[in-house]
């Protein structure tokens, strides 16, 4: 009896088949022995929490002070610039004086006259007055007539209006007088406070019109030791800004500098820039080595909430869910609650029902639930002989899970 080649060969075939299949079967397994799943745990400890918001500012001096003129005129001498360090009353400027000494002489001339004025009518009150009492014997005697008696006391009335109006003019042409010696003053310009000149929009020669508003000469700032930053912050963040609290900030100027303040006002004024509805929000800036300059922006940094030595677990802690694919042998031991952290106990996975607090997105204050000291879970890693991989650190539909992270990995290396 014949064989047939061709079905030896086939049933070779098959047998190698089976033979591979059966030895990929092995080494699967193996693998999936040798895969282990580790938990990565942190401490429940005390650190520091903080909140902050964000802002852009500019530095500004605390006081400063905007010199004009009241009266118009040609600026006849300048006596500082730039930079120029100023006492209060100092004189920094005069206006030329010709026109405002001419006003002043006219009206005291005017002056002169209504008080010559104002005698001649005195004098003339004088005389009525005698005659019209000598006028009033007379009548009462029947010498006189009554024509002669009325015409003399309307002399005398008139007389005493005359005084009267003499006076008011005299009083007013004081007060002219007055008014051009204050004028003439405001010719010559002193500076309100002790400070530093930061602004000169004035040269000698120049015309200075005071017609409609004030001629700005000189800004001039109190002292540049205690500037301010004057921030804007968002509407979104500023129910979270009060006064007192520490902020942190730094400017182009000196990048490697970080300087230091507090918030001193929140105003209540708004506003709108471009749809963005921003509050002021002003901030101490000590400036002992000036290097502060007035103008400068400042990147700031506000801290809203700050809570030193806190009891805390990492935030990812709250976010992770055991799963019974990812825990090996160990039983998982629920409990109920809305915020839950779990520990290795044993061969058991057990579940913290936690009361929290505040929370900088790393770290989350526990108020109560969990002692210090505490290993609390926040991950877990699948490892295998070749290679280790962690898996999700964090419960989430959308994060694969570690057994095909390997499988991927391992067919990745195939």
């Amino acid at each position: 009896m014949s064989i047939n080649p061709l079905k030896i060969s086939k049933a070779w075939y098959i047998a190698i088949a089976l033979v591979m299949l059966a030895l990929l079967v092995w080494l699967f397994s193996q693998g999936k022995e040798k895969e282990k799943v580790s938990f990565v745990t942190e401490k429940v400890s005390a650190v520091n929490i903080q909140n902050s918001i964000t802002a852009t500012g500019t530095i500004e001096p605390v006081t400063s002070v905007t010199v004009g003129t009241q009266v118009s005129g040609i600026v006849s001498k300048l006596y500082v610039d730039y930079n120029s360090v100023v006492k209060k009353g100092q004189v920094i400027a005069e206006l030329d004086k010709s026109n405002l000494t001419s006003q002043l002489n006219s009206v005291k001339a005017q002056l002169q006259q209504a008080k010559a004025q104002q005698q001649s009518a005195q004098s003339d009150y004088n005389y009525q007055s005698a005659n019209y009492k000598r006028y009033q014997t007379l009548y009462q005697k029947g010498l006189v007539s009554a024509n002669d008696f009325e015409t003399a006391r309307l002399s005398y009335q008139t007389s005493l209006q005359s005084v009267k109006s003499a006076k008011q003019q005299v009083a007013s042409t004081e007060e002219e007088v007055k008014r051009a010696q204050t004028n003439l003053g405001y010719a010559t310009i002193t500076s309100p406070i002790d400070g530093i000149v930061l602004s000169k929009s004035v040269e000698e020669g120049q015309t200075v019109a005071a017609s409609f508003s004030t001629p700005e000469l000189f800004k001039i700032a109190q002292d540049l030791t205690n500037m301010q930053v004057v921030a804007d912050v968002d509407e979104a963040d500023i129910g979270d800004v009060k006064t007192g609290e520490r902020v942190s900030f730094t400017v182009d100027a000196y990048p490697n500098d970080t300087f230091e303040g507090t918030v001193k006002q929140v105003r209540q004024e708004a506003t709108t820039t471009n749809n963005v509805v921003t509050y002021e929000v002003v901030i101490s800036a000590p400036n002992a080595d000036l290097k502060l300059k007035p103008g400068l922006t400042a990147n700031v940094t506000i801290y809203t909430q700050e809570h030193n030595g806190v009891l805390s677990i990492p935030t990812k802690a709250l976010r992770y869910t055991p799963q019974k694919e990812t825990v090996g042998d160990k039983k998982i031991l629920d409990t109920n609650g809305k915020n839950k952290v779990w520990t290795i106990e044993g061969n058991n996975i057990v579940a913290h029902s936690v009361n929290i607090g505040i929370s900088d997105g790393t770290h989350t204050q526990i108020l109560s639930g969990i002692q210090e000291g505490k290993e609390v879970i926040t991950g877990v890693s699948a490892t295998t002989d070749e290679e280790s991989t962690v898996s999700s650190q964090e419960s989430s539909p959308f994060a694969p899970g570690p057994r095909r992270n390997n499988k991927n990995n391992r067919n990745g290396s195939k």
